[in-house]
């Protein structure tokens, strides 16, 4: 468990198209000792900023632009802002292309020189220069992913870089791309903010599984990826050393004989290591697991309804008391309470109205 602070800033990312009545992004305080949100600010002017990353440093915040334009540029864009961390308010710094369409994903490495940003839309990776201010520098990096698996002709017909995330050691950027069904594994050079394909360049998920979004174990030995089509989990063992995954085990995400149509979306290991949950869109549930400590291997616990539609994330608090759901077509974020000795979710009765909410991101509040 990471030290309690007395309350913290949640940055709250959203979509503003129709017919959501979202004005941009929202910032909350949240009360650790109760699991409460409650309304400080919004900042607006930005169209979908789904996605949000922090600075290491807790000075500034980063949101992707989810559409086709932006700086009056061909591709979407990032927004930089600076935090108040009095208050948490939000003071807009300025924007940059990633010159491509949808980016929807991003991690900033933990120097803060560089931000790395996913492009659903346009399957390509980003880097964007982090200045001195926290302003964004134009591109200094493009890559452009390869062909599509194919495996579904509707959702895989090229590639669609998903998530950005940075493993512990801030060597490597590992970009989970749904179209190719593929975990990419780059080397940071931090030296002249580009990425370079590693000597195994990538980890390969199942046909037609659609890898989303990605997250590392505590102990950095391992790895998991949600799959979005296959509605699994897959875990992995992670050689930090040669930036490599091996496969250990797929497991889904769904109920046994449940049939409707669902998606997966978000993932994250509990601080402790000890449980991975993962949310299911169309079910609109948390699969909770329990984390074998010596294979990293995955033993479902069930699922725990988010009272809500469509949760597209989901956020664990710093304290790992709480875990905060996004019900995107419900506009609404459920807080649950996480049983410290099992793992499991018991919602707490607290609902915060929000339009479309897609992701969260927590801060010690100064």
């Amino acid at each position: 468990m990471t030290t309690q602070a007395k309350s913290y800033f949640a940055f709250v990312g959203t979509y503003t198209r129709p017919p959501s009545k979202s004005e941009g992004i929202y910032v909350y305080r949240f009360d650790p000792a109760k699991g409460a949100l409650s309304y400080v600010s919004k900042a607006t002017g930005i169209n979908n900023p789904s996605f949000v990353a922090l600075h290491p440093g807790g000075r500034s915040l980063y949101a992707v632009a989810e559409i086709a334009d932006a700086a009056n540029r061909a591709g979407g864009g990032v927004t930089a802002y600076a935090i108040d961390r009095a208050t948490g308010s939000l003071k807009k710094l300025n924007e940059q292309s990633t010159k491509t369409a949808g980016p929807c994903h991003l991690a900033v490495d933990a120097t803060g020189k560089f931000a790395v940003v996913a492009n659903y839309h346009g399957g390509a990776v980003t880097v964007l220069p982090l200045n001195a201010d926290g302003s964004l520098g134009e591109a200094s990096d493009f890559i452009q992913h390869g062909a599509a698996s194919k495996h579904d002709p509707r959702r895989q017909e090229t590639a669609h870089a998903h998530s950005a995330t940075i493993d512990p050691s801030n060597r490597f950027a590992i970009i989970a791309d749904l179209g190719g069904d593929k975990v990419y594994v780059y080397r940071l050079n931090l030296s002249r903010g580009i990425l370079e394909p590693n000597s195994t360049p990538w980890a390969p998920t199942a046909p037609g599984a659609g890898p989303r979004h990605f997250d590392f174990h505590p102990n950095g030995k391992y790895a998991y990826v949600i799959n979005e089509l296959g509605n699994t989990v897959t875990a992995f063992n992670w050689d930090g050393e040669k930036g490599t995954l091996t496969e250990v085990q797929t497991i889904g995400t769904l109920p046994a004989g449940w049939s409707g149509s669902n998606s997966t979306a978000d993932v994250h290991v509990h601080p402790n290591g000890k449980w991975l949950y993962g949310s299911n869109r169309g079910h609109d549930s948390i699969a909770m697991y329990a984390i074998d400590e010596k294979t990293g291997r995955l033993t479902s616990l069930g699922q725990e309804s988010t009272k809500g539609k469509t949760p597209r994330n989901f956020a664990i608090d710093p304290t790992g008391q709480w875990l905060l759901a996004e019900n995107q077509d419900s506009d609404s974020i459920v807080t649950f309470k996480i049983d410290q000795k099992t793992g499991r979710l018991a919602a707490t009765g607290d609902v915060t109205d929000v339009p479309m909410p897609v992701c969260l991101k927590f801060l010690a509040a100064g």
